[in-house]
């Protein structure tokens, strides 16, 4: 079985516009392509798992999600990095479909889809769903600092990081990430 970076989209791999629709406007985050190269050199795959309530809410058309899924790709071939697979939810907040975080659904249809041991996996989020659903799942959980106030986190990640490299760099130093 294969181990795997599950990743939300927005917060974790690009700026959070808040409801991104135009694909013009996907900026990566900083050190996140350092950070990604150091864990493909780990034997890590790239999966996305990101909660879209923008789809419901008119604010996000479906092919626009797409084309910026294509695109966010493409950006990260220019480095040789791949993100297998974009798992969303298109599911108003307040919903408790399995699929919409903190539910693992994402996670889950990743590790039958993939054949993913989660046991050795990370989940990678700026928000506490990101890190309940990590561990609903199974997976080690770490929280990219952002706008997420870490006093008042509902739940304690495996660890906290301030950017992908670092996170990165944290995952490659554990004795269990093989």
């Amino acid at each position: 079985m294969k181990k795997a970076v599950i990743l939300d989209r927005d917060g974790t791999l690009i700026v959070d516009k808040v409801y991104l629709n135009d694909p013009n406007q996907i900026e990566f985050l900083p050190k996140t392509f350092e950070g990604l190269k150091l864990l493909r050199d780990l034997d890590y795959d790239f999966f996305v798992a990101t909660n879209q309530s923008g789809i419901p809410r008119g604010f996000v058309q479906i092919e626009n999600l797409h084309e910026i899924h294509r695109r966010m790709n493409h950006e990260l071939s220019k480095h040789a990095l791949h993100i297998k697979n974009f798992y969303y939810a298109p599911y108003m907040t307040d919903s408790n479909h399995p699929a919409r975080k903190p539910n693992p659904g994402m996670l889950l249809y990743a590790a039958r889809d993939y054949g993913l041991d989660l046991s050795h996996s990370w989940m990678i989020g700026d928000k506490d769903v990101d890190v309940l659903a990590g561990q609903a799942a199974g997976c080690r959980t770490v929280l990219m600092k952002g706008t997420q106030d870490i006093q008042a986190l509902k739940v304690k990640p495996t660890f906290i990081a301030n950017d992908m490299l670092e996170l990165a760099e944290y995952i490659a130093t554990t004795k269990s990430q093989k």
